[in-house]
């Protein structure tokens, strides 16, 4: 990729001469849509982003939240971010998906928090085909090799196969973080005179143009080609700069900072002095680098891994020195904030010489075409009762992702309250005395479908997944993948998406408080669908929750009502069209009301019913002690398998009492009882099924078996 015509002859113009090549190789990266989110950013404005809770929103490295305290809590603070990694984690899964485990810890660091939690949202072809189970395998030993060497327990997170992926993955990953608001530091420099330093891994010619990579559809042959774009991470250096960077917030050594990321050092500290209104002079020989003979180039927009970028303070840059020395990390005093351009040489001769706003702010946004989907057909298939069960309930989509989670060292850092495998995990902030829930995911089942009501029902799902373990949602983060915008059709459905979750968001008073976004996931194979992951976190006091499993001993309700079956996992076994079920009214009070009842001593179970709808909802919640008898009344698929968002199964002793906290708000529908069978019996139009607890444990081990 290179520097588009049209841009060189504003940048030409703005600088009254032709850009170097450094300056030329600098904006195609800073001025990509992966950086400057070019097509994106007019749209981005639907979002709320503030709140009481919201310190810091969009635009800087992490979003940071304050905490509700609880009993004699203190005033704390969490970050939360976001970020993709598709390209490289198609060109080399393990490498791909583990840089982008430590692009978003460095993220958290930067903001002086200490990192506590990761939530992975993984987006793959069929399941049975070769190539995507080679990119799955690949990506989740990337993710767990990662997290676990720096000790950062992944606690949550989503899988999803779909033919829209097969030539181009996604791999979305967040991070949350804890700081004292007295630790909060920012990528807004200061001061002219302070000096810029670079502390971490040595520099080498890895990663070279990855800003630009993102911001083109993959090649075919880009598993070759484009490797030299993929970062190379080494996570036991991370956990050293993560020890680092604690060190130097602690000791106030830091005035602000930014981790080496898209387009590298030339990408941090531009932006770094760009959003403090300021410039810096850059002497990029000073730079450690690992390799030999680089040149200003390589060494500007190399996006080598574990490298951080701080202001300091003249008086501070040896005791800076220092800590870099006790943890065994380089460090290189690059230049200083100055007054004036951004300025970089390379021995003696100045290579690049830009005003720092304009490198980072002033890329043309671009006026594109949308044309929206068309309206599904209804079209539903001829399918039995117990023919379909089995089906949803083995999808690898549905199914157990216990081969994924097991790899993961979860319980890292003793707060991980919640393990994975539930609606949502539990991380204890014990410093606020409040347990911080966390859901991430996205469906593109739904979003294909209907963009705008699929992305409703996103933002109402991961709301929901909180609320069943009685938490209230707080606010959240997003990651708005699609494919190559100039489509008219591809734009549409990225428009729709941003929209719909603006929209939702909104209507749950959920700050949506930063993001990233990922354009051009276009391969030979096509556009992926528009897929709007969001990572959303929920607060509660203590750190309890009910289980997603029957007790055995209460009355069985659904909450909610089910819709069509468009966007459902029945549907994409076995074939057919239907609209997608529009989210119902009040959601914001559903939400609300579900997890007050999830709270009560009397509720002894809840469980989302989305993906694989009721079916899969009661599936899920069946143990070798525990199971129910249902009945169902209303069509059977519809009832069964509709995927209306925010609904949920909650098993109860006081059924009367959930019933009145739910007047007015939604419906409640009594399904029958649990009991202490460990087999789920259901009866639907005059059908029985029957299914136990090892039959369900079959059907829903389909990923683990096949890739044992």
């Amino acid at each position: 990729m290179s520097l588009d015509p049209s841009d060189r002859d504003l940048i030409t113009e703005a600088l009254g001469r032709e850009p170097t090549p450094a300056e030329s190789a600098l904006f195609e990266n800073l001025w990509s849509e992966h950086c400057a989110y070019r097509s994106s950013r007019p749209l981005l404005g639907n979002f709320e982003s503030e709140g009481p809770q919201v310190v810091v929103g969009p635009g800087d490295d992490a979003a940071v939240v304050r905490l509700p305290a609880h009993g004699d809590g203190e005033e704390t603070y969490v970050t939360l971010g976001i970020e993709s990694h598709n390209h490289p984690s198609y060109v080399d899964p393990f490498d791909g998906a583990a840089t982008g485990v430590g692009g978003i810890v460095r993220d958290t660091m930067s903001m002086g928090a200490y990192p506590i939690a990761l939530a992975d949202s993984l987006y793959f072809g069929d399941f049975d085909r070769e190539h995507s189970r080679y990119l799955f395998e690949g990506v989740v030993e990337g993710i767990s090799h990662y997290g676990n060497c720096i000790g950062v327990p992944t606690v949550s997170g989503s899988v999803a196969f779909h033919p829209g992926y097969e030539g181009n993955p996604l791999v979305n990953v967040a991070c949350v973080g804890l700081l004292d608001p007295d630790r909060l530091v920012t990528a807004e420099a200061r001061e002219p005179g302070n000096a810029l330093v670079l502390v971490g891994n040595a520099t080498g010619r890895d990663g070279l143009g990855g800003a630009s990579f993102a911001s083109e559809d993959l090649a075919e042959d880009a598993e070759t080609e484009d490797r030299p774009a993929v970062q190379v991470g080494d996570p036991y250096t991370e956990k050293l700069l993560i020890e680092a960077n604690e060190v130097l917030v602690e000791e106030g050594l830091v005035e602000s900072a930014r981790d080496l990321g898209a387009a590298g050092l030339g990408g941090a500290s531009s932006e770094l002095v760009a959003k403090g209104g300021l410039g810096a002079h850059v002497e990029l020989d000073r730079v450690h680098q690992r390799e030999p003979n680089m040149n200003a180039l390589e060494i500007l927009l190399a996006e080598s891994q574990e490298r951080m970028c701080y202001e300091v303070r003249p008086a501070d840059v040896e005791a800076v020195r220092g800590v870099a020395e006790r943890f065994d990390l380089g460090c290189s005093v690059i230049g200083e904030v100055t007054g004036g351009n951004y300025v970089c040489t390379f021995e003696g001769e100045t290579v690049v010489d830009v005003p720092a706003d304009y490198l980072a702010e002033g890329a043309p946004m671009n006026d594109l075409d949308a044309v929206g989907p068309p309206e599904p057909e209804r079209d539903l298939p001829d399918v039995g009762i117990a023919a379909a069960f089995e089906a949803v309930v083995g999808s690898p989509n549905t199914a157990s992702k216990r081969w994924v989670y097991r790899q993961y060292d979860h319980e890292v850092g003793v707060r991980t309250a919640l393990r994975p495998g539930d609606d949502a995990a539990i991380v204890a902030v014990r410093e606020a005395g409040t347990g911080l829930a966390l859901s991430a995911g996205a469906e593109p089942n739904w979003t294909s479908v209907d963009p705008y009501e699929g992305a409703r029902a996103v933002a109402v799902e991961n709301a929901t997944n909180l609320a069943a373990k009685g938490a209230t949602p707080l606010a959240a983060v997003d990651c708005l993948n699609g494919g190559n915008p100039e489509k008219p059709d591809v734009y549409g459905g990225f428009t729709a998406v941003v929209e719909g979750l603006a929209d939702m968001c909104a209507t749950l008073s959920v700050p949506v408080v930063g993001g990233n976004v990922s354009l051009y996931n276009d391969s030979a194979a096509g556009p992926v669908p528009p897929t709007p992951t969001l990572a959303m976190i929920g607060t509660k006091a203590g750190y309890d929750a009910p289980p997603a499993a029957f007790a055995g001993e209460g009355t069985v309700l659904l909450v909610g009502s089910e819709g069509p079956l468009g966007g459902s996992e029945l549907l994409a076994r076995v074939g057919g069209s239907d609209a997608f079920p529009a989210v119902e009214e009040a959601a914001d009070a559903r939400v609300e009301t579900l997890a007050s009842v999830a709270n009560s001593d009397s509720t002894l179970a809840v469980h989302d019913a989305s993906h694989g709808g009721l079916a899969v909802a009661l599936a899920e919640m069946v143990t070798g002690d525990a199971g129910a008898s249902v009945s169902i009344e209303g069509a059977p698929l519809e009832s069964l398998f509709s995927e209306r968002a925010g609904r949920a199964v909650v098993e109860t002793s006081d059924p009367d009492g959930v019933r009145e906290a739910f007047e007015g708000v939604a419906p409640v529908e009594t399904l029958g009882h649990a009991d202490g069978s460990g087999a789920l019996s259901v009866e639907v139009a005059g059908e029985s099924l029957t299914f136990d607890h090892e039959r369900i444990r079959e059907l829903r081990s389909v990923i683990e078996r096949e890739l044992a």
